[in-house]
C-alpha cells in the first residue's frame, strides 16, 4: 500500500529503469521471438508493456501524453522511447494532478471498487509479471539479459572472472 505520492513514484522510478534496461535490450530481429508457435511474441509484449503505463493509469483519472502508437511499433528504439516517454509524463501528471489524499480514493477497475493506492500496486505487479516473460523470450533470441532483481547469468559470471 502506497501512503504518499513520494512512495509510489520512489518505487515506481526502481521499476521502471529495470524495465527501462529490459526493454533497450531488445533488437528489431528479436521482436517477432515466440515461446512457441502462434502465442504472443516479444514484440507484442514490450508494446503492451509501454502501452500499459497510459492505459491503466488513465483507468485512474490520470490526464497525460503519450506517445504510444494504436499499432505494434515497428522497431525496438520506438518500444524503449515510448516506454520512456510515457513513464516520465505520467508521473509529471502525479506531480500535478494529485496530492497523497488521491491514493485513497476509491474507483472502480475491471468491474472491482478498490482505492488508487491498490491499483497503483497492480500496476507495478503487472508489468513486473511482463518483464519475466520478455526476460525469457530474450533468451531464446540470443540476447544477453539484463540483471533485474540480481545479476543475470552473463552478468553473474563477469563477476566471478573478474574475481579470478
Amino acid at each position: 500500500m502506497f501512503r504518499s505520492l513520494d512512495e509510489f513514484k520512489g518505487e515506481w522510478k526502481q521499476e521502471a529503469a529495470l524495465t527501462q534496461r529490459v526493454l533497450e535490450a531488445l533488437t528489431d530481429e528479436s521482436l517477432g521471438q515466440e515461446v512457441a508457435p502462434g502465442f504472443t511474441n516479444l514484440g507484442k509484449l514490450a508494446a503492451h508493456v509501454t502501452g500499459a503505463v497510459h492505459f491503466l493509469l488513465s483507468l485512474t483519472g490520470l490526464n497525460f501524453s503519450t506517445a504510444v502508437k494504436a499499432d505494434q511499433p515497428s522497431s525496438a528504439k520506438s518500444i524503449a522511447e515510448a516506454y520512456r516517454h510515457d513513464s516520465t509524463a505520467m508521473l509529471e501528471a502525479v506531480d500535478s494532478q494529485w496530492t497523497d489524499a488521491s491514493l485513497a480514493e476509491v474507483r472502480n477497475f475491471f468491474g472491482h471498487d478498490m482505492p488508487i493506492h491498490a491499483f497503483l500496486r497492480f500496476v507495478i505487479q503487472h508489468q513486473a509479471h511482463h518483464r519475466g516473460q520478455m526476460t525469457i523470450l530474450m533468451r531464446q533470441a540470443g540476447l544477453k539479459v539484463p540483471g533485474i532483481y540480481g545479476p543475470s547469468r552473463e552478468e553473474w559470471e563477469a563477476m566471478q572472472a573478474a574475481k579470478n
